[in-house]
């Protein structure tokens, strides 16, 4: 399987946008990624997928909203409520299938305009098992991290560390709208928002929209010689985080062994890694998931850092850029195509999480 990725765009990566609505953001990024693309979307593209969650925008059927300023009015549009990541899956599908020769994928979030964010959140978990009036939806990632703790030693420095590091790599990327030069000790000084987790180690929200151009082979190489190839991809959904194991990424580590599988990829040497930091302690945990030996050591040794051996979220990741919601996935994705077309690596690995309270993930494999 080899689709390619001919064009990107984004708008916003900012703590809010008041300027634009969600539509106009996802115009601009549309825009900018169909210059990227040299594509005209009335002309050339053959499907759109916009992934976007009622949920979050407060409108029912917010999906009818998608083909215009995606330039897909009375255009084949589908709608996939869920991880963006899982988005680019089904476009995966229309191209290989025969359906589409080239498809384009949106997602987008403004947090900034949710004003109950905790309520929601909270009415996302589990009726029975969740929605225990905490007041604090993140304590079952409190618990989570624990749990992970417990099981490979990692510290709360090792955590601090990763926020370090991601903040740092995030100085040079103009997306990184929270990113920040810090050491150990003054992430683990913070007041904890649950424990083990500080609000450093909590990734904020952002307000963003991301706009991919995939294309077939054949197609791709009309358009461009330097195409980053999609050679695998995997989504898998475990149950709620209530009734998982909880100090594990099972759902990444399926999602990962489906997508390695269609890569053909058995050995990750020279491989980047973009990888969803939701929380600190989770690209630790999704690293484990994929099958990356001892992260915890290789953190402590350096390996993970831009620079390292196996560079994990060079441009700074979710710590560093925001979360935008269900775009979080195509922000990783974004983030992976630009590292790659500096040349410095030739495959990557990128891994998402829908958040708390789901255990859904999606992982793409990424090649030059």
């Amino acid at each position: 399987m080899r689709v390619g990725i001919i064009g990107v765009g984004w708008y916003g990566f900012t703590p809010s946008t008041p300027e634009l609505s969600f539509r106009e953001m996802v115009f601009e990024a549309a825009l900018r990624a169909y210059e990227d693309a040299h594509v005209n979307p009335r002309r050339d593209v053959d499907t759109f997928v916009s992934c976007q969650e009622d949920f979050w925008e407060g409108i029912s059927i917010s999906g009818e909203f998608a083909p215009d300023p995606l330039g897909g009015t009375l255009r084949p549009v589908m709608t996939v409520p869920g991880d963006s990541v899982q988005a680019i899956m089904h476009a995966v599908m229309h191209i290989e299938s025969g359906i589409s020769k080239v498809t384009v994928v949106e997602s987008h979030a403004k947090p900034s305009d949710i004003i109950t964010m905790e309520k929601i959140m909270e009415f996302a978990y589990d009726p029975l098992y969740g929605r225990i009036g905490a007041r604090n939806f993140h304590f079952l990632a409190g618990l989570d991290a624990m749990k992970f703790m417990e099981r490979t030693k990692a510290t709360k420095e090792d955590l601090a560390e990763v926020v370090v590091k991601n903040k740092r790599n995030g100085l040079k990327n103009p997306r990184g709208s929270y990113s920040s030069s810090l050491n150990v000790e003054e992430v683990v000084k913070q007041p904890y928002v649950v424990y083990p987790l500080t609000s450093l180690d909590i990734s904020p929200s952002t307000d963003a929209a991301v706009v991919i151009v995939l294309a077939s082979e054949e197609v791709a190489r009309k358009y461009t010689d330097d195409s980053i190839w999609i050679t695998g991809v995997g989504v898998s959904y475990d149950s709620t985080m209530e009734l998982s194991d909880l100090g594990r990424s099972t759902y990444l580590r399926l999602a990962a062994e489906k997508a390695f599988k269609i890569a053909r990829l058995h050995r990750l040497e020279n491989v980047a890694f973009f990888v969803d930091d939701t929380y600190s302690y989770k690209e630790l945990q999704h690293l484990e998931a994929l099958k990356v030996q001892d992260p915890v050591k290789k953190l402590r040794e350096g390996e993970l850092y831009a620079d390292g051996k196996t560079p994990v979220n060079p441009l700074g990741g979710h710590l560093s850029e925001g979360r935008p919601l269900d775009a979080s996935g195509l922000a990783l994705l974004l983030d992976a195509v630009e590292f790659m077309r500096r040349g410095e690596f030739d495959k990557a690995v990128v891994a998402s999480w829908r958040g708390v309270p789901s255990f859904t993930g999606g992982v793409a494999v990424l090649e030059r």
